[in-house]
């Protein structure tokens, strides 16, 4: 049995959760209980505040666990990056009132900065150079300069929302984050089979996302063309039909330039063209 140590609750929960309703990882979404075990996959879940799953995963209190980057660097825990896993992303940035001018890093020289992430931040101003007075604060963080507790924050940003509605503007981003999938350094052989299994589903649901499986009938004398704007995985499907002028192509296309190719697959004499979602790719 795999132990993963998951967020409880919020946007990083929610995106690990379908990440593993994905995978066909069937869990309970019974939050009150701790430790809750998949139905079909030799995992069980555990629960735990975000900043406490780095330290769980490097002392071997849970095997793996999906934390955010932010977190992990900060805890600096004894814990290896098992993969990066692309979702619930943010920056940690500094931001101000909006009042204040500002030419540079040189502002917070001798100011005041509230955060929740000091290591961090900590971290960033000796290579910088810059002295502050870092205040480590738990909570909401962005109305420690209202409230004339800081000149200055260093928090997590998302939409930027937060910022703007307590009067404070983004000047400099430190660094960006994302969801990490993070691993004990003594797993078991048992226990290190069962991750493989695991990061094949993940691989194969990642492989998928923004993709999507385009079928075509085109004109056997414009095929080559044809071929020739698709940047399939490998060679596309061709598929002969009752009408021998005519064939039927297949090919996976990315979400990012789908409109564009399709517009000029429709120019050179496509028909019938059917796009389905993708739900899983092993390559």
């Amino acid at each position: 049995m795999l132990r993963i140590a998951v967020q409880s609750k919020g946007r990083l929960y929610e995106d690990t959760m379908n990440l593993l309703a994905e995978a066909d990882i069937k869990v309970s979404s019974i939050k009150r209980t701790l430790l809750v075990q998949s139905s079909n996959f030799p995992i069980e879940i555990l629960y735990l505040r975000d900043d406490d799953i780095p330290q769980s995963v490097a002392s071997g209190v849970a095997d793996i666990g999906i934390v955010g980057e932010n977190e992990y660097l900060e805890k600096g825990e004894d814990a290896n990056i098992i993969a990066r896993l692309g979702f619930s992303k943010c920056r940690l940035s500094l931001a101000i009132p909006k009042e204040h001018d500002y030419k540079g890093l040189e502002w917070f020289n001798g100011k005041k900065i509230a955060t929740s992430y000091p290591n961090i931040l900590r971290k960033f101003m000796q290579e910088k150079g810059i002295s502050s007075d870092i205040h480590e604060i738990t909570g909401s963080v962005e109305i420690s300069p209202g409230i004339g507790l800081a000149d200055g924050i260093f928090d997590i940003v998302s939409s930027g929302s937060t910022l703007v509605s307590n009067n404070l503007r983004e000047v400099e981003v430190v660094m960006s984050s994302e969801a990490l999938l993070i691993g004990n350094k003594h797993l078991s052989d048992e226990k290190q089979e069962i991750l493989d299994e695991m990061m094949f589903r993940i691989e194969a649901v990642r492989q998928a996302e923004d993709k999507k499986y385009v079928r075509m009938n085109v004109p056997k004398n414009r095929l080559n063309d044809i071929i020739n704007v698709l940047p399939g995985l490998k060679s596309p499907t061709i598929i002969p039909l009752a009408d021998d002028d005519w064939c039927s192509v297949h090919t996976v296309l990315d979400q990012k330039r789908f409109w564009e190719i399709i517009g000029r697959l429709k120019e050179m004499g496509a028909q019938g063209i059917l796009v389905t979602p993708i739900e899983k790719m092993i390559l």
